[in-house]
């Protein structure tokens, strides 16, 4: 006979089932009974896999009674795909169920080079009569910053082991076997989050006569921002936190706004004052790098970035409880200008290829013309985008200039 996949046997059916995610839980539910009244028609569930965010959007659609209708991003990769399968979804009623969640699932799968996908899933999005929700691994990537603005962003977290833990031994209750709790311990630690590669250990291990034989691979994960952030500002300060950030794909400079815009959030008092000390610490070190060339300075940056940062806190002191870490200031700042700088490219290079001069020349003759650019007969003669006409319109706007 067939054994049941544990997996799909004890995926949870109703909020009460989900255990670590209280704050996700609460946002999905609100988003799901407040549709159509709700701030934006789109809720993106980020967080690395297997801490459950399929499994919350179909516990949405359990506790609501609706259809659930999923896709997979990698199956919408163009406009053309998007308005065959998508825009029906999105428009028409649920024949059987008296509701209907739509439920994007890996938007990951859109790569940046797809033709309109991603335009087109933003332009769906406006115009669906049914609340959306999309998962990602990791919604900070450049290419969703568009679509970041358009939905209402949720963070799942890894969930902690001891929440593993118990998951684990209601299972092996419900399915009448025993294994050593020092085997459920160690099965729940090296998930390092992920409940969905847990529990699959723990159906390998039950079915060996010796369940403590049974071979765990730690995880190697990649480390997103906000679980680097979560073991800097709550764990204990200790040699593992040196190498921490070669496990973040971000580079070092943008690490460092992250942890500048989030030590107020943990610290207060004098670790505070401790942590800011330690962060102008990276920033000597950083300025020695870049002026001197001495890389071997690294080593320093990403000493006090994390270690000094966590030691910080008073000695013996816990940091519990969740914390929503926040996106760098300056960095949404500087994504802005770029945007803009972007836009003022993509007309003057128009702008130079109908006049017959060079992009630089239609650069630095910029705003000489941009006034004259604002004609519709213009702007339809040079095919500029609607983003484009609207960048012209707040350029030339008085209130400006004012």
């Amino acid at each position: 006979m067939k054994q049941t996949n544990w997996t799909e046997k004890y995926r949870p059916r109703f909020f009460s089932d989900v255990k670590g995610q209280d704050v996700a839980v609460q946002k999905v539910h609100d988003f799901v009974k407040n549709f159509p009244k709700t701030l934006k028609k789109a809720l993106v569930l980020y967080g690395p896999p297997g801490v459950g965010k399929t499994t919350l959007a179909h516990v949405a659609k359990n506790e609501n009674n609706s259809e659930i209708f999923e896709l997979n991003a990698s199956d919408l990769r163009n406009k053309e795909k998007m308005n065959s399968v998508l825009k029906p979804a999105i428009e028409q009623k649920s024949l059987m169920k008296e509701k209907k969640i739509i439920l994007v699932d890996e938007v990951d799968g859109i790569s940046a080079v797809d033709r309109g996908g991603l335009l087109e899933l933003m332009r769906l999005i406006e115009s669906s009569a049914h609340p959306i929700i999309i998962t990602a691994n990791d919604i900070w990537d450049k290419k969703f910053s568009d679509l970041r603005r358009k939905t209402e962003t949720v963070q799942l977290k890894e969930v902690d082991y001891r929440n593993i833990k118990e998951i684990l031994i209601g299972i092996l209750r419900n399915e009448r076997k025993v294994i050593p709790n020092d085997v459920i311990t160690n099965i729940s630690i090296k998930a390092r989050g992920d409940v969905r590669a847990a529990i699959n250990d723990l159906q390998t291990a039950s079915g060996l006569d010796d369940p403590s034989k049974v071979l765990i691979d730690e995880r190697n994960k990649e480390t997103d921002i906000f679980t680097a952030l979560k073991l800097v500002f709550k764990g204990k300060p200790n040699n593992a936190l040196l190498g921490l950030y070669d496990s973040v794909k971000k580079p070092i400079d943008e690490i460092m706004l992250w942890v500048e815009e989030n030590i107020p959030a943990e610290y207060q008092g004098e670790e505070l004052v401790k942590a800011y000390d330690a962060l102008s610490k990276v920033d000597i070190f950083k300025r020695r790098i870049y002026r001197q060339q001495y890389w071997r300075f690294l080593v320093y940056e990403n000493a006090f970035l994390s270690y000094g940062i966590s030691s910080a806190k008073n000695p013996g002191a816990v940091k519990s409880g969740f914390t929503s870490y926040k996106r760098p200031t300056r960095i949404l700042k500087m994504w802005l200008n770029n945007r803009r700088t972007e836009k003022k490219k993509s007309i003057a290079k128009k702008y130079a290829r109908y006049v017959h001069i060079g992009e630089r020349r239609a650069l630095y003759e910029f705003a000489t013309v941009k006034a004259f650019l604002t004609k519709p007969e213009i702007q339809k003669e040079l095919k500029l985008t609607e983003d484009e006409i609207e960048y012209l319109n707040k350029e030339n706007s008085p209130a400006l200039h004012n």
